[in-house]
Protein backbone atom coordinates (compact mmCIF):
# COMPACT_ATOMS: atom_id res chain seq x y z
CA UNK A 1 0.00 0.00 0.00
CA UNK A 2 1.39 3.39 -0.99
CA UNK A 3 1.35 6.02 1.73
CA UNK A 4 2.41 9.52 0.84
CA UNK A 5 3.95 11.78 3.46
CA UNK A 6 7.24 13.58 3.92
CA UNK A 7 9.62 11.21 5.72
CA UNK A 8 9.66 13.28 8.90
CA UNK A 9 5.88 13.27 9.03
CA UNK A 10 5.67 9.55 8.39
CA UNK A 11 7.88 8.99 11.42
CA UNK A 12 5.72 11.23 13.56
CA UNK A 13 2.48 9.56 12.52
CA UNK A 14 3.62 5.96 12.76
CA UNK A 15 6.14 6.01 15.57
CA UNK A 16 5.11 5.65 19.22
CA UNK A 17 7.57 8.46 19.91
CA UNK A 18 5.08 10.85 18.30
CA UNK A 19 3.12 10.83 21.54
CA UNK A 20 6.11 11.90 23.63
CA UNK A 21 5.66 15.14 25.56
CA UNK A 22 7.00 18.45 24.23
CA UNK A 23 6.92 17.21 20.64
CA UNK A 24 4.76 19.13 18.18
CA UNK A 25 3.78 16.56 15.54
CA UNK A 26 2.70 19.17 13.00
CA UNK A 27 4.40 19.99 9.73
CA UNK A 28 5.47 23.26 8.25
CA UNK A 29 2.04 24.22 6.87
CA UNK A 30 3.19 25.68 3.57
CA UNK A 31 5.51 22.80 2.77
CA UNK A 32 2.78 20.36 3.67
CA UNK A 33 0.22 22.17 1.53
CA UNK A 34 2.51 22.03 -1.50
CA UNK A 35 2.93 18.28 -1.15
CA UNK A 36 -0.70 17.59 -0.31
CA UNK A 37 -1.84 19.50 -3.37
CA UNK A 38 0.68 17.77 -5.61
CA UNK A 39 -0.53 14.39 -4.37
CA UNK A 40 -4.26 15.03 -4.85
CA UNK A 41 -4.95 17.74 -7.42
CA UNK A 42 -4.80 15.58 -10.54
CA UNK A 43 -7.14 12.91 -9.17
CA UNK A 44 -10.45 13.54 -10.91
CA UNK A 45 -12.85 11.67 -8.62
CA UNK A 46 -11.02 9.21 -6.39
CA UNK A 47 -12.72 7.41 -3.58
CA UNK A 48 -12.41 8.98 -0.17
CA UNK A 49 -10.14 6.17 0.93
CA UNK A 50 -7.79 6.66 -2.01
CA UNK A 51 -7.29 10.29 -1.11
CA UNK A 52 -6.87 9.38 2.54
CA UNK A 53 -4.07 6.98 1.63
CA UNK A 54 -2.28 9.72 -0.28
CA UNK A 55 -2.55 11.88 2.81
CA UNK A 56 -0.86 9.30 5.01
CA UNK A 57 -3.92 7.39 6.14
CA UNK A 58 -6.07 10.42 6.90
CA UNK A 59 -9.66 9.67 7.84
CA UNK A 60 -12.57 11.20 5.97
CA UNK A 61 -14.80 13.41 8.15
CA UNK A 62 -17.29 14.66 5.59
CA UNK A 63 -17.75 15.00 1.86
CA UNK A 64 -19.94 17.06 -0.42
CA UNK A 65 -20.43 16.68 -4.16
CA UNK A 66 -21.30 19.56 -6.49
CA UNK A 67 -22.61 17.33 -9.25
CA UNK A 68 -20.34 17.54 -12.27
CA UNK A 69 -18.87 20.79 -10.93
CA UNK A 70 -16.57 19.24 -8.32
CA UNK A 71 -16.49 18.27 -4.66
CA UNK A 72 -15.35 19.21 -1.16
CA UNK A 73 -13.81 16.76 1.33
CA UNK A 74 -12.56 17.18 4.86
CA UNK A 75 -9.99 14.84 6.42
CA UNK A 76 -8.55 14.37 9.87
CA UNK A 77 -4.82 13.79 9.81
CA UNK A 78 -3.05 11.36 12.07
CA UNK A 79 -2.04 14.01 14.58
CA UNK A 80 -5.51 15.59 14.86
CA UNK A 81 -5.24 18.48 12.43
CA UNK A 82 -7.60 18.74 9.47
CA UNK A 83 -7.18 19.17 5.75
CA UNK A 84 -9.91 20.40 3.40
CA UNK A 85 -9.75 19.66 -0.33
CA UNK A 86 -12.00 21.58 -2.74
CA UNK A 87 -12.19 20.76 -6.44
CA UNK A 88 -13.92 23.22 -8.81
CA UNK A 89 -14.55 21.56 -12.15
CA UNK A 90 -17.45 23.05 -14.16
CA UNK A 91 -18.60 20.57 -16.81
CA UNK A 92 -16.08 18.13 -15.39
CA UNK A 93 -13.06 20.22 -16.40
CA UNK A 94 -10.72 21.24 -13.59
CA UNK A 95 -10.55 25.00 -13.12
CA UNK A 96 -9.31 25.36 -9.58
CA UNK A 97 -8.13 23.13 -6.75
CA UNK A 98 -7.75 24.37 -3.19
CA UNK A 99 -6.27 22.83 -0.06
CA UNK A 100 -6.81 24.26 3.43
CA UNK A 101 -4.86 23.38 6.54
CA UNK A 102 -6.40 23.72 10.03
CA UNK A 103 -4.45 23.04 13.23
CA UNK A 104 -5.97 21.41 16.31
CA UNK A 105 -5.50 23.51 19.46
CA UNK A 106 -5.11 22.27 23.06
CA UNK A 107 -8.76 23.16 23.74
CA UNK A 108 -9.74 20.99 20.72
CA UNK A 109 -10.68 24.02 18.62
CA UNK A 110 -9.46 24.23 15.04
CA UNK A 111 -7.36 27.17 13.90
CA UNK A 112 -7.25 27.97 10.17
CA UNK A 113 -3.59 28.27 9.22
CA UNK A 114 -3.05 28.33 5.47
CA UNK A 115 -4.58 27.63 2.08
CA UNK A 116 -3.10 26.96 -1.35
CA UNK A 117 -4.96 27.40 -4.65
CA UNK A 118 -3.94 25.87 -7.96
CA UNK A 119 -5.25 26.32 -11.48
CA UNK A 120 -6.19 23.74 -14.09
CA UNK A 121 -2.51 22.77 -14.43
CA UNK A 122 -2.28 22.00 -10.69
CA UNK A 123 0.31 24.73 -10.21
CA UNK A 124 -0.18 26.92 -7.18
CA UNK A 125 -0.88 30.52 -8.17
CA UNK A 126 -2.13 31.92 -4.86
CA UNK A 127 -2.15 31.19 -1.16
CA UNK A 128 -3.00 32.73 2.19
CA UNK A 129 -1.34 32.36 5.57
CA UNK A 130 -3.07 33.40 8.78
CA UNK A 131 -1.01 35.30 11.35
CA UNK A 132 -1.89 35.15 15.06
CA UNK A 133 -0.79 37.14 18.09
CA UNK A 134 0.51 35.59 21.31
CA UNK A 135 -3.02 35.31 22.68
CA UNK A 136 -4.17 33.31 19.68
CA UNK A 137 -6.17 36.06 17.97
CA UNK A 138 -5.98 36.24 14.18
CA UNK A 139 -4.43 39.61 13.34
CA UNK A 140 -3.75 39.50 9.59
CA UNK A 141 -3.72 37.40 6.45
CA UNK A 142 -0.46 37.19 4.54
CA UNK A 143 -1.08 36.93 0.78
CA UNK A 144 1.16 34.49 -1.08
CA UNK A 145 2.02 34.26 -4.74
CA UNK A 146 2.98 31.48 -7.14
CA UNK A 147 4.30 28.43 -5.35
CA UNK A 148 3.30 30.06 -2.04
CA UNK A 149 6.14 32.56 -2.30
CA UNK A 150 5.73 35.71 -0.14
CA UNK A 151 4.15 38.61 -2.02
CA UNK A 152 4.65 41.25 0.64
CA UNK A 153 0.92 41.99 0.73
CA UNK A 154 -1.16 41.58 3.88
CA UNK A 155 -4.77 42.09 4.89
CA UNK A 156 -5.41 43.28 8.46
CA UNK A 157 -8.05 41.51 10.51
CA UNK A 158 -8.24 43.54 13.72
CA UNK A 159 -6.10 46.70 13.57
CA UNK A 160 -6.27 49.56 16.08
CA UNK A 161 -8.77 52.32 15.43
CA UNK A 162 -6.97 55.50 14.28
CA UNK A 163 -6.99 58.45 16.65
CA UNK A 164 -9.38 61.28 15.92
CA UNK A 165 -12.03 63.68 17.14
CA UNK A 166 -15.78 63.32 17.21
CA UNK A 167 -17.20 64.81 13.98
CA UNK A 168 -20.65 65.70 15.29
CA UNK A 169 -23.75 65.27 13.17
CA UNK A 170 -26.66 62.85 13.18
CA UNK A 171 -25.54 59.50 14.61
CA UNK A 172 -26.22 56.54 12.33
CA UNK A 173 -25.40 53.08 13.65
CA UNK A 174 -24.39 50.46 11.11
CA UNK A 175 -25.14 46.86 12.10
CA UNK A 176 -23.07 44.78 9.69
CA UNK A 177 -19.84 42.81 9.32
CA UNK A 178 -17.84 45.77 10.57
CA UNK A 179 -15.96 48.61 8.88
CA UNK A 180 -12.47 49.25 7.58
CA UNK A 181 -12.09 52.26 9.83
CA UNK A 182 -8.45 52.71 8.81
CA UNK A 183 -9.58 54.24 5.50
CA UNK A 184 -9.62 58.06 5.53
CA UNK A 185 -13.11 57.91 4.01
CA UNK A 186 -14.42 56.71 7.38
CA UNK A 187 -11.89 57.49 10.11
CA UNK A 188 -12.89 61.16 10.27
CA UNK A 189 -16.61 60.37 10.61
CA UNK A 190 -16.43 57.86 13.47
CA UNK A 191 -18.51 58.55 16.57
CA UNK A 192 -16.10 59.18 19.44
CA UNK A 193 -16.22 59.95 23.13
CA UNK A 194 -14.73 63.00 24.82
CA UNK A 195 -11.42 61.16 25.13
CA UNK A 196 -11.29 60.66 21.36
CA UNK A 197 -11.82 56.92 21.56
CA UNK A 198 -14.15 55.51 18.92
CA UNK A 199 -17.50 54.30 20.26
CA UNK A 200 -18.07 51.48 17.78
CA UNK A 201 -17.94 47.93 19.09
CA UNK A 202 -17.36 44.38 17.91
CA UNK A 203 -20.17 42.24 19.33
CA UNK A 204 -18.69 39.17 17.62
CA UNK A 205 -15.30 39.21 19.33
CA UNK A 206 -16.32 41.53 22.18
CA UNK A 207 -13.73 44.23 21.74
CA UNK A 208 -13.62 47.87 20.64
CA UNK A 209 -12.36 47.09 17.12
CA UNK A 210 -15.38 46.45 14.86
CA UNK A 211 -13.22 45.74 11.83
CA UNK A 212 -14.88 44.52 8.64
CA UNK A 213 -14.53 40.74 8.69
CA UNK A 214 -17.10 38.00 8.20
CA UNK A 215 -15.21 34.66 8.13
CA UNK A 216 -18.24 32.36 8.11
CA UNK A 217 -17.81 31.25 4.49
CA UNK A 218 -14.01 31.14 4.70
CA UNK A 219 -11.56 32.48 7.25
CA UNK A 220 -9.05 32.86 4.41
CA UNK A 221 -11.42 34.90 2.23
CA UNK A 222 -13.66 36.80 4.66
CA UNK A 223 -16.60 38.76 3.32
CA UNK A 224 -16.06 42.51 3.66
CA UNK A 225 -19.63 43.80 3.41
CA UNK A 226 -19.90 46.65 5.88
CA UNK A 227 -17.26 48.88 4.30
CA UNK A 228 -18.99 48.94 0.92
CA UNK A 229 -22.36 49.67 2.52
CA UNK A 230 -20.92 52.46 4.67
CA UNK A 231 -19.35 54.08 1.61
CA UNK A 232 -22.80 54.65 0.09
CA UNK A 233 -24.03 56.12 3.37
CA UNK A 234 -21.08 58.52 3.60
CA UNK A 235 -21.42 59.47 -0.07
CA UNK A 236 -25.07 60.47 0.29
CA UNK A 237 -24.93 61.85 3.84
CA UNK A 238 -21.33 63.05 4.30
CA UNK A 239 -22.05 64.76 7.63
CA UNK A 240 -23.22 61.68 9.55
CA UNK A 241 -21.60 60.55 12.77
CA UNK A 242 -20.94 56.88 12.02
CA UNK A 243 -21.25 54.20 14.71
CA UNK A 244 -20.08 50.80 13.35
CA UNK A 245 -21.21 47.72 15.25
CA UNK A 246 -20.03 44.27 14.10
CA UNK A 247 -22.87 41.81 14.45
CA UNK A 248 -22.58 38.80 16.83
CA UNK A 249 -22.81 35.77 14.56
CA UNK A 250 -21.60 33.36 17.32
CA UNK A 251 -24.38 34.48 19.68
CA UNK A 252 -27.31 36.34 18.17
CA UNK A 253 -28.78 37.04 21.62
CA UNK A 254 -26.19 39.83 21.73
CA UNK A 255 -28.31 41.71 19.19
CA UNK A 256 -30.13 43.11 22.23
CA UNK A 257 -26.84 44.55 23.47
CA UNK A 258 -26.28 46.09 20.04
CA UNK A 259 -29.66 47.80 20.13
CA UNK A 260 -29.11 49.17 23.64
CA UNK A 261 -25.54 50.15 22.77
CA UNK A 262 -26.68 52.14 19.75
CA UNK A 263 -29.37 53.84 21.82
CA UNK A 264 -27.00 54.80 24.64
CA UNK A 265 -24.51 56.21 22.13
CA UNK A 266 -27.13 58.54 20.68
CA UNK A 267 -28.02 56.78 17.45
CA UNK A 268 -31.34 57.89 15.99
CA UNK A 269 -31.04 55.78 12.84
CA UNK A 270 -29.81 52.21 12.48
CA UNK A 271 -28.82 50.81 9.08
CA UNK A 272 -29.24 47.02 8.96
CA UNK A 273 -28.29 45.43 5.62
CA UNK A 274 -28.58 41.95 7.06
CA UNK A 275 -31.01 39.15 7.84
CA UNK A 276 -31.68 35.42 8.00
CA UNK A 277 -34.53 32.96 7.65
CA UNK A 278 -34.36 31.93 11.31
CA UNK A 279 -36.83 33.94 13.38
CA UNK A 280 -35.19 32.75 16.61
CA UNK A 281 -32.02 34.62 15.64
CA UNK A 282 -33.93 37.86 16.07
CA UNK A 283 -35.95 37.23 19.23
CA UNK A 284 -33.68 39.28 21.51
CA UNK A 285 -33.37 42.01 18.91
CA UNK A 286 -37.16 42.31 18.74
CA UNK A 287 -37.48 42.42 22.54
CA UNK A 288 -34.89 45.16 22.79
CA UNK A 289 -36.54 47.26 20.08
CA UNK A 290 -39.95 46.93 21.73
CA UNK A 291 -38.48 47.84 25.12
CA UNK A 292 -37.40 51.21 23.69
CA UNK A 293 -40.50 51.81 21.58
CA UNK A 294 -41.99 54.51 23.83
CA UNK A 295 -38.81 56.50 24.33
CA UNK A 296 -38.78 60.02 22.83
CA UNK A 297 -35.53 59.17 21.06
CA UNK A 298 -36.82 55.93 19.60
CA UNK A 299 -34.57 54.75 16.76
CA UNK A 300 -35.60 54.13 13.16
CA UNK A 301 -34.25 50.82 11.80
CA UNK A 302 -33.72 50.72 8.04
CA UNK A 303 -33.64 47.02 7.14
CA UNK A 304 -32.93 45.12 3.92
CA UNK A 305 -35.55 42.78 2.50
CA UNK A 306 -32.88 40.38 1.25
CA UNK A 307 -31.71 39.02 -2.08
CA UNK A 308 -33.26 35.56 -2.37
CA UNK A 309 -35.75 36.41 -5.12
CA UNK A 310 -38.75 35.58 -2.93
CA UNK A 311 -41.93 36.99 -1.49
CA UNK A 312 -41.12 37.46 2.18
CA UNK A 313 -44.81 37.77 3.06
CA UNK A 314 -45.01 34.05 2.29
CA UNK A 315 -41.43 32.97 2.95
CA UNK A 316 -40.16 35.36 5.63
CA UNK A 317 -36.73 36.84 6.10
CA UNK A 318 -35.93 38.41 9.46
CA UNK A 319 -35.78 41.02 10.86
CA UNK A 320 -37.56 42.42 7.79
CA UNK A 321 -40.72 40.39 8.47
CA UNK A 322 -40.96 41.33 12.15
CA UNK A 323 -44.00 43.34 13.23
CA UNK A 324 -42.19 46.41 14.57
CA UNK A 325 -43.50 49.91 13.91
CA UNK A 326 -40.07 51.53 13.71
CA UNK A 327 -38.75 49.21 11.00
CA UNK A 328 -38.49 50.59 7.47
CA UNK A 329 -37.89 47.68 5.09
CA UNK A 330 -36.34 48.37 1.69
CA UNK A 331 -35.48 46.42 -1.42
CA UNK A 332 -33.64 47.16 -4.65
CA UNK A 333 -35.06 48.37 -7.95
CA UNK A 334 -33.45 49.32 -11.22
CA UNK A 335 -33.46 52.94 -12.36
CA UNK A 336 -36.80 52.43 -14.13
CA UNK A 337 -38.65 51.37 -11.00
CA UNK A 338 -38.68 47.64 -11.69
CA UNK A 339 -37.86 45.17 -8.94
CA UNK A 340 -34.21 44.23 -9.37
CA UNK A 341 -33.47 40.60 -10.31
CA UNK A 342 -32.96 38.53 -7.17
CA UNK A 343 -34.33 41.17 -4.80
CA UNK A 344 -37.01 40.14 -2.31
CA UNK A 345 -40.44 41.72 -2.23
CA UNK A 346 -43.67 41.63 -0.24
CA UNK A 347 -46.77 43.84 -0.34
CA UNK A 348 -47.06 43.65 3.44
CA UNK A 349 -43.51 43.20 4.71
CA UNK A 350 -41.52 45.48 2.37
CA UNK A 351 -42.10 49.23 2.45
CA UNK A 352 -40.08 50.67 -0.42
CA UNK A 353 -38.20 49.93 -3.60
CA UNK A 354 -35.08 52.07 -4.05
CA UNK A 355 -32.66 52.19 -7.01
CA UNK A 356 -29.69 50.22 -5.69
CA UNK A 357 -28.16 48.47 -8.70
CA UNK A 358 -24.63 49.07 -9.94
CA UNK A 359 -23.97 51.80 -7.39
CA UNK A 360 -20.55 53.32 -6.95
CA UNK A 361 -18.93 52.07 -3.77
CA UNK A 362 -15.59 52.10 -1.99
CA UNK A 363 -14.47 48.55 -1.30
CA UNK A 364 -12.58 47.17 1.69
CA UNK A 365 -9.21 48.18 0.22
CA UNK A 366 -10.32 51.74 -0.50
CA UNK A 367 -10.59 51.10 -4.23
CA UNK A 368 -13.65 52.15 -6.25
CA UNK A 369 -16.11 49.42 -7.13
CA UNK A 370 -19.76 48.68 -7.85
CA UNK A 371 -22.45 47.23 -5.61
CA UNK A 372 -25.99 45.98 -6.14
CA UNK A 373 -28.85 44.56 -4.09
CA UNK A 374 -31.13 45.37 -1.20
CA UNK A 375 -28.11 45.76 1.09
CA UNK A 376 -27.28 48.93 -0.83
CA UNK A 377 -30.83 50.22 -0.70
CA UNK A 378 -30.38 50.42 3.08
CA UNK A 379 -27.64 53.11 3.19
CA UNK A 380 -29.46 55.19 0.57
CA UNK A 381 -32.57 55.39 2.74
CA UNK A 382 -30.55 55.73 5.96
CA UNK A 383 -28.71 58.67 4.37
CA UNK A 384 -32.02 60.30 3.44
CA UNK A 385 -33.22 59.78 7.01
CA UNK A 386 -30.03 61.38 8.37
CA UNK A 387 -30.40 64.45 6.16
CA UNK A 388 -34.06 64.84 7.09
CA UNK A 389 -33.28 64.47 10.79
CA UNK A 390 -30.48 67.03 10.56
CA UNK A 391 -33.00 69.48 9.11
CA UNK A 392 -35.72 68.47 11.59
CA UNK A 393 -33.94 67.44 14.81
CA UNK A 394 -37.17 67.34 16.80
CA UNK A 395 -38.66 64.54 14.72
CA UNK A 396 -39.23 61.19 16.37
CA UNK A 397 -38.97 57.88 14.55
CA UNK A 398 -42.67 57.78 13.47
CA UNK A 399 -42.42 61.26 11.94
CA UNK A 400 -39.15 60.43 10.21
CA UNK A 401 -40.56 57.21 8.79
CA UNK A 402 -43.72 58.99 7.60
CA UNK A 403 -41.67 61.70 5.88
CA UNK A 404 -39.71 59.08 3.95
CA UNK A 405 -42.78 57.07 2.97
CA UNK A 406 -44.48 60.27 1.76
CA UNK A 407 -41.85 60.41 -1.00
CA UNK A 408 -42.88 57.06 -2.45
CA UNK A 409 -44.59 56.93 -5.83
CA UNK A 410 -46.27 54.17 -7.80
CA UNK A 411 -43.70 52.52 -10.05
CA UNK A 412 -43.87 53.41 -13.76
CA UNK A 413 -45.85 51.24 -16.12
CA UNK A 414 -49.07 49.73 -14.87
CA UNK A 415 -48.47 51.12 -11.39
CA UNK A 416 -48.52 47.68 -9.81
CA UNK A 417 -46.11 47.65 -6.90
CA UNK A 418 -44.57 44.51 -5.39
CA UNK A 419 -44.04 46.46 -2.15
CA UNK A 420 -46.34 48.25 0.26
CA UNK A 421 -45.71 51.94 -0.36
CA UNK A 422 -44.09 52.10 -3.79
CA UNK A 423 -40.91 53.39 -5.37
CA UNK A 424 -38.51 56.02 -4.06
CA UNK A 425 -37.09 57.16 -7.38
CA UNK A 426 -34.36 59.45 -6.04
CA UNK A 427 -33.41 59.05 -2.38
CA UNK A 428 -30.89 61.90 -2.70
CA UNK A 429 -33.74 64.39 -3.18
CA UNK A 430 -34.78 65.78 0.20
CA UNK A 431 -37.80 67.68 -1.12
CA UNK A 432 -41.12 65.98 -1.68
CA UNK A 433 -41.74 65.04 -5.33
Amino acid sequence: MHRWLPTALLTLVLSPAAAAPNIDPRPDPLGYLRQALAATCALEDPGAGALGERLGGAGILDRKAFGAAGWRRRYQLGWGDELVLIRHAPDGLLRRFAVEYHQRQPDDALRPVATAIAGSDCRIFHGRLMRYDLEGHAVEIELLGAGLAPSGAREPLNPPVPAGRDPGGVTVALFDSGLNYTLPTFSGRLARGRDGNALGYDFWELDARPFDNNPVGSAFFPVRHGTAVASVLIEEAPQVRLLPFRYPRPDMTRMADMVHGAFKTGARIVAMPMGSANRNDWAEFARAVRALSDHPHQMLFVVSAGNDGRNIDEDPVYPAALDLDNLLVVTSSDDLGRLAPGSNWGRESVDLMVPAEDLRIVDFTGAPGRGSGSSFAVPRVAALAARLLAANPGWRAPELKAAILARAQPPPGDGHSPVRHGWLADPTADALP
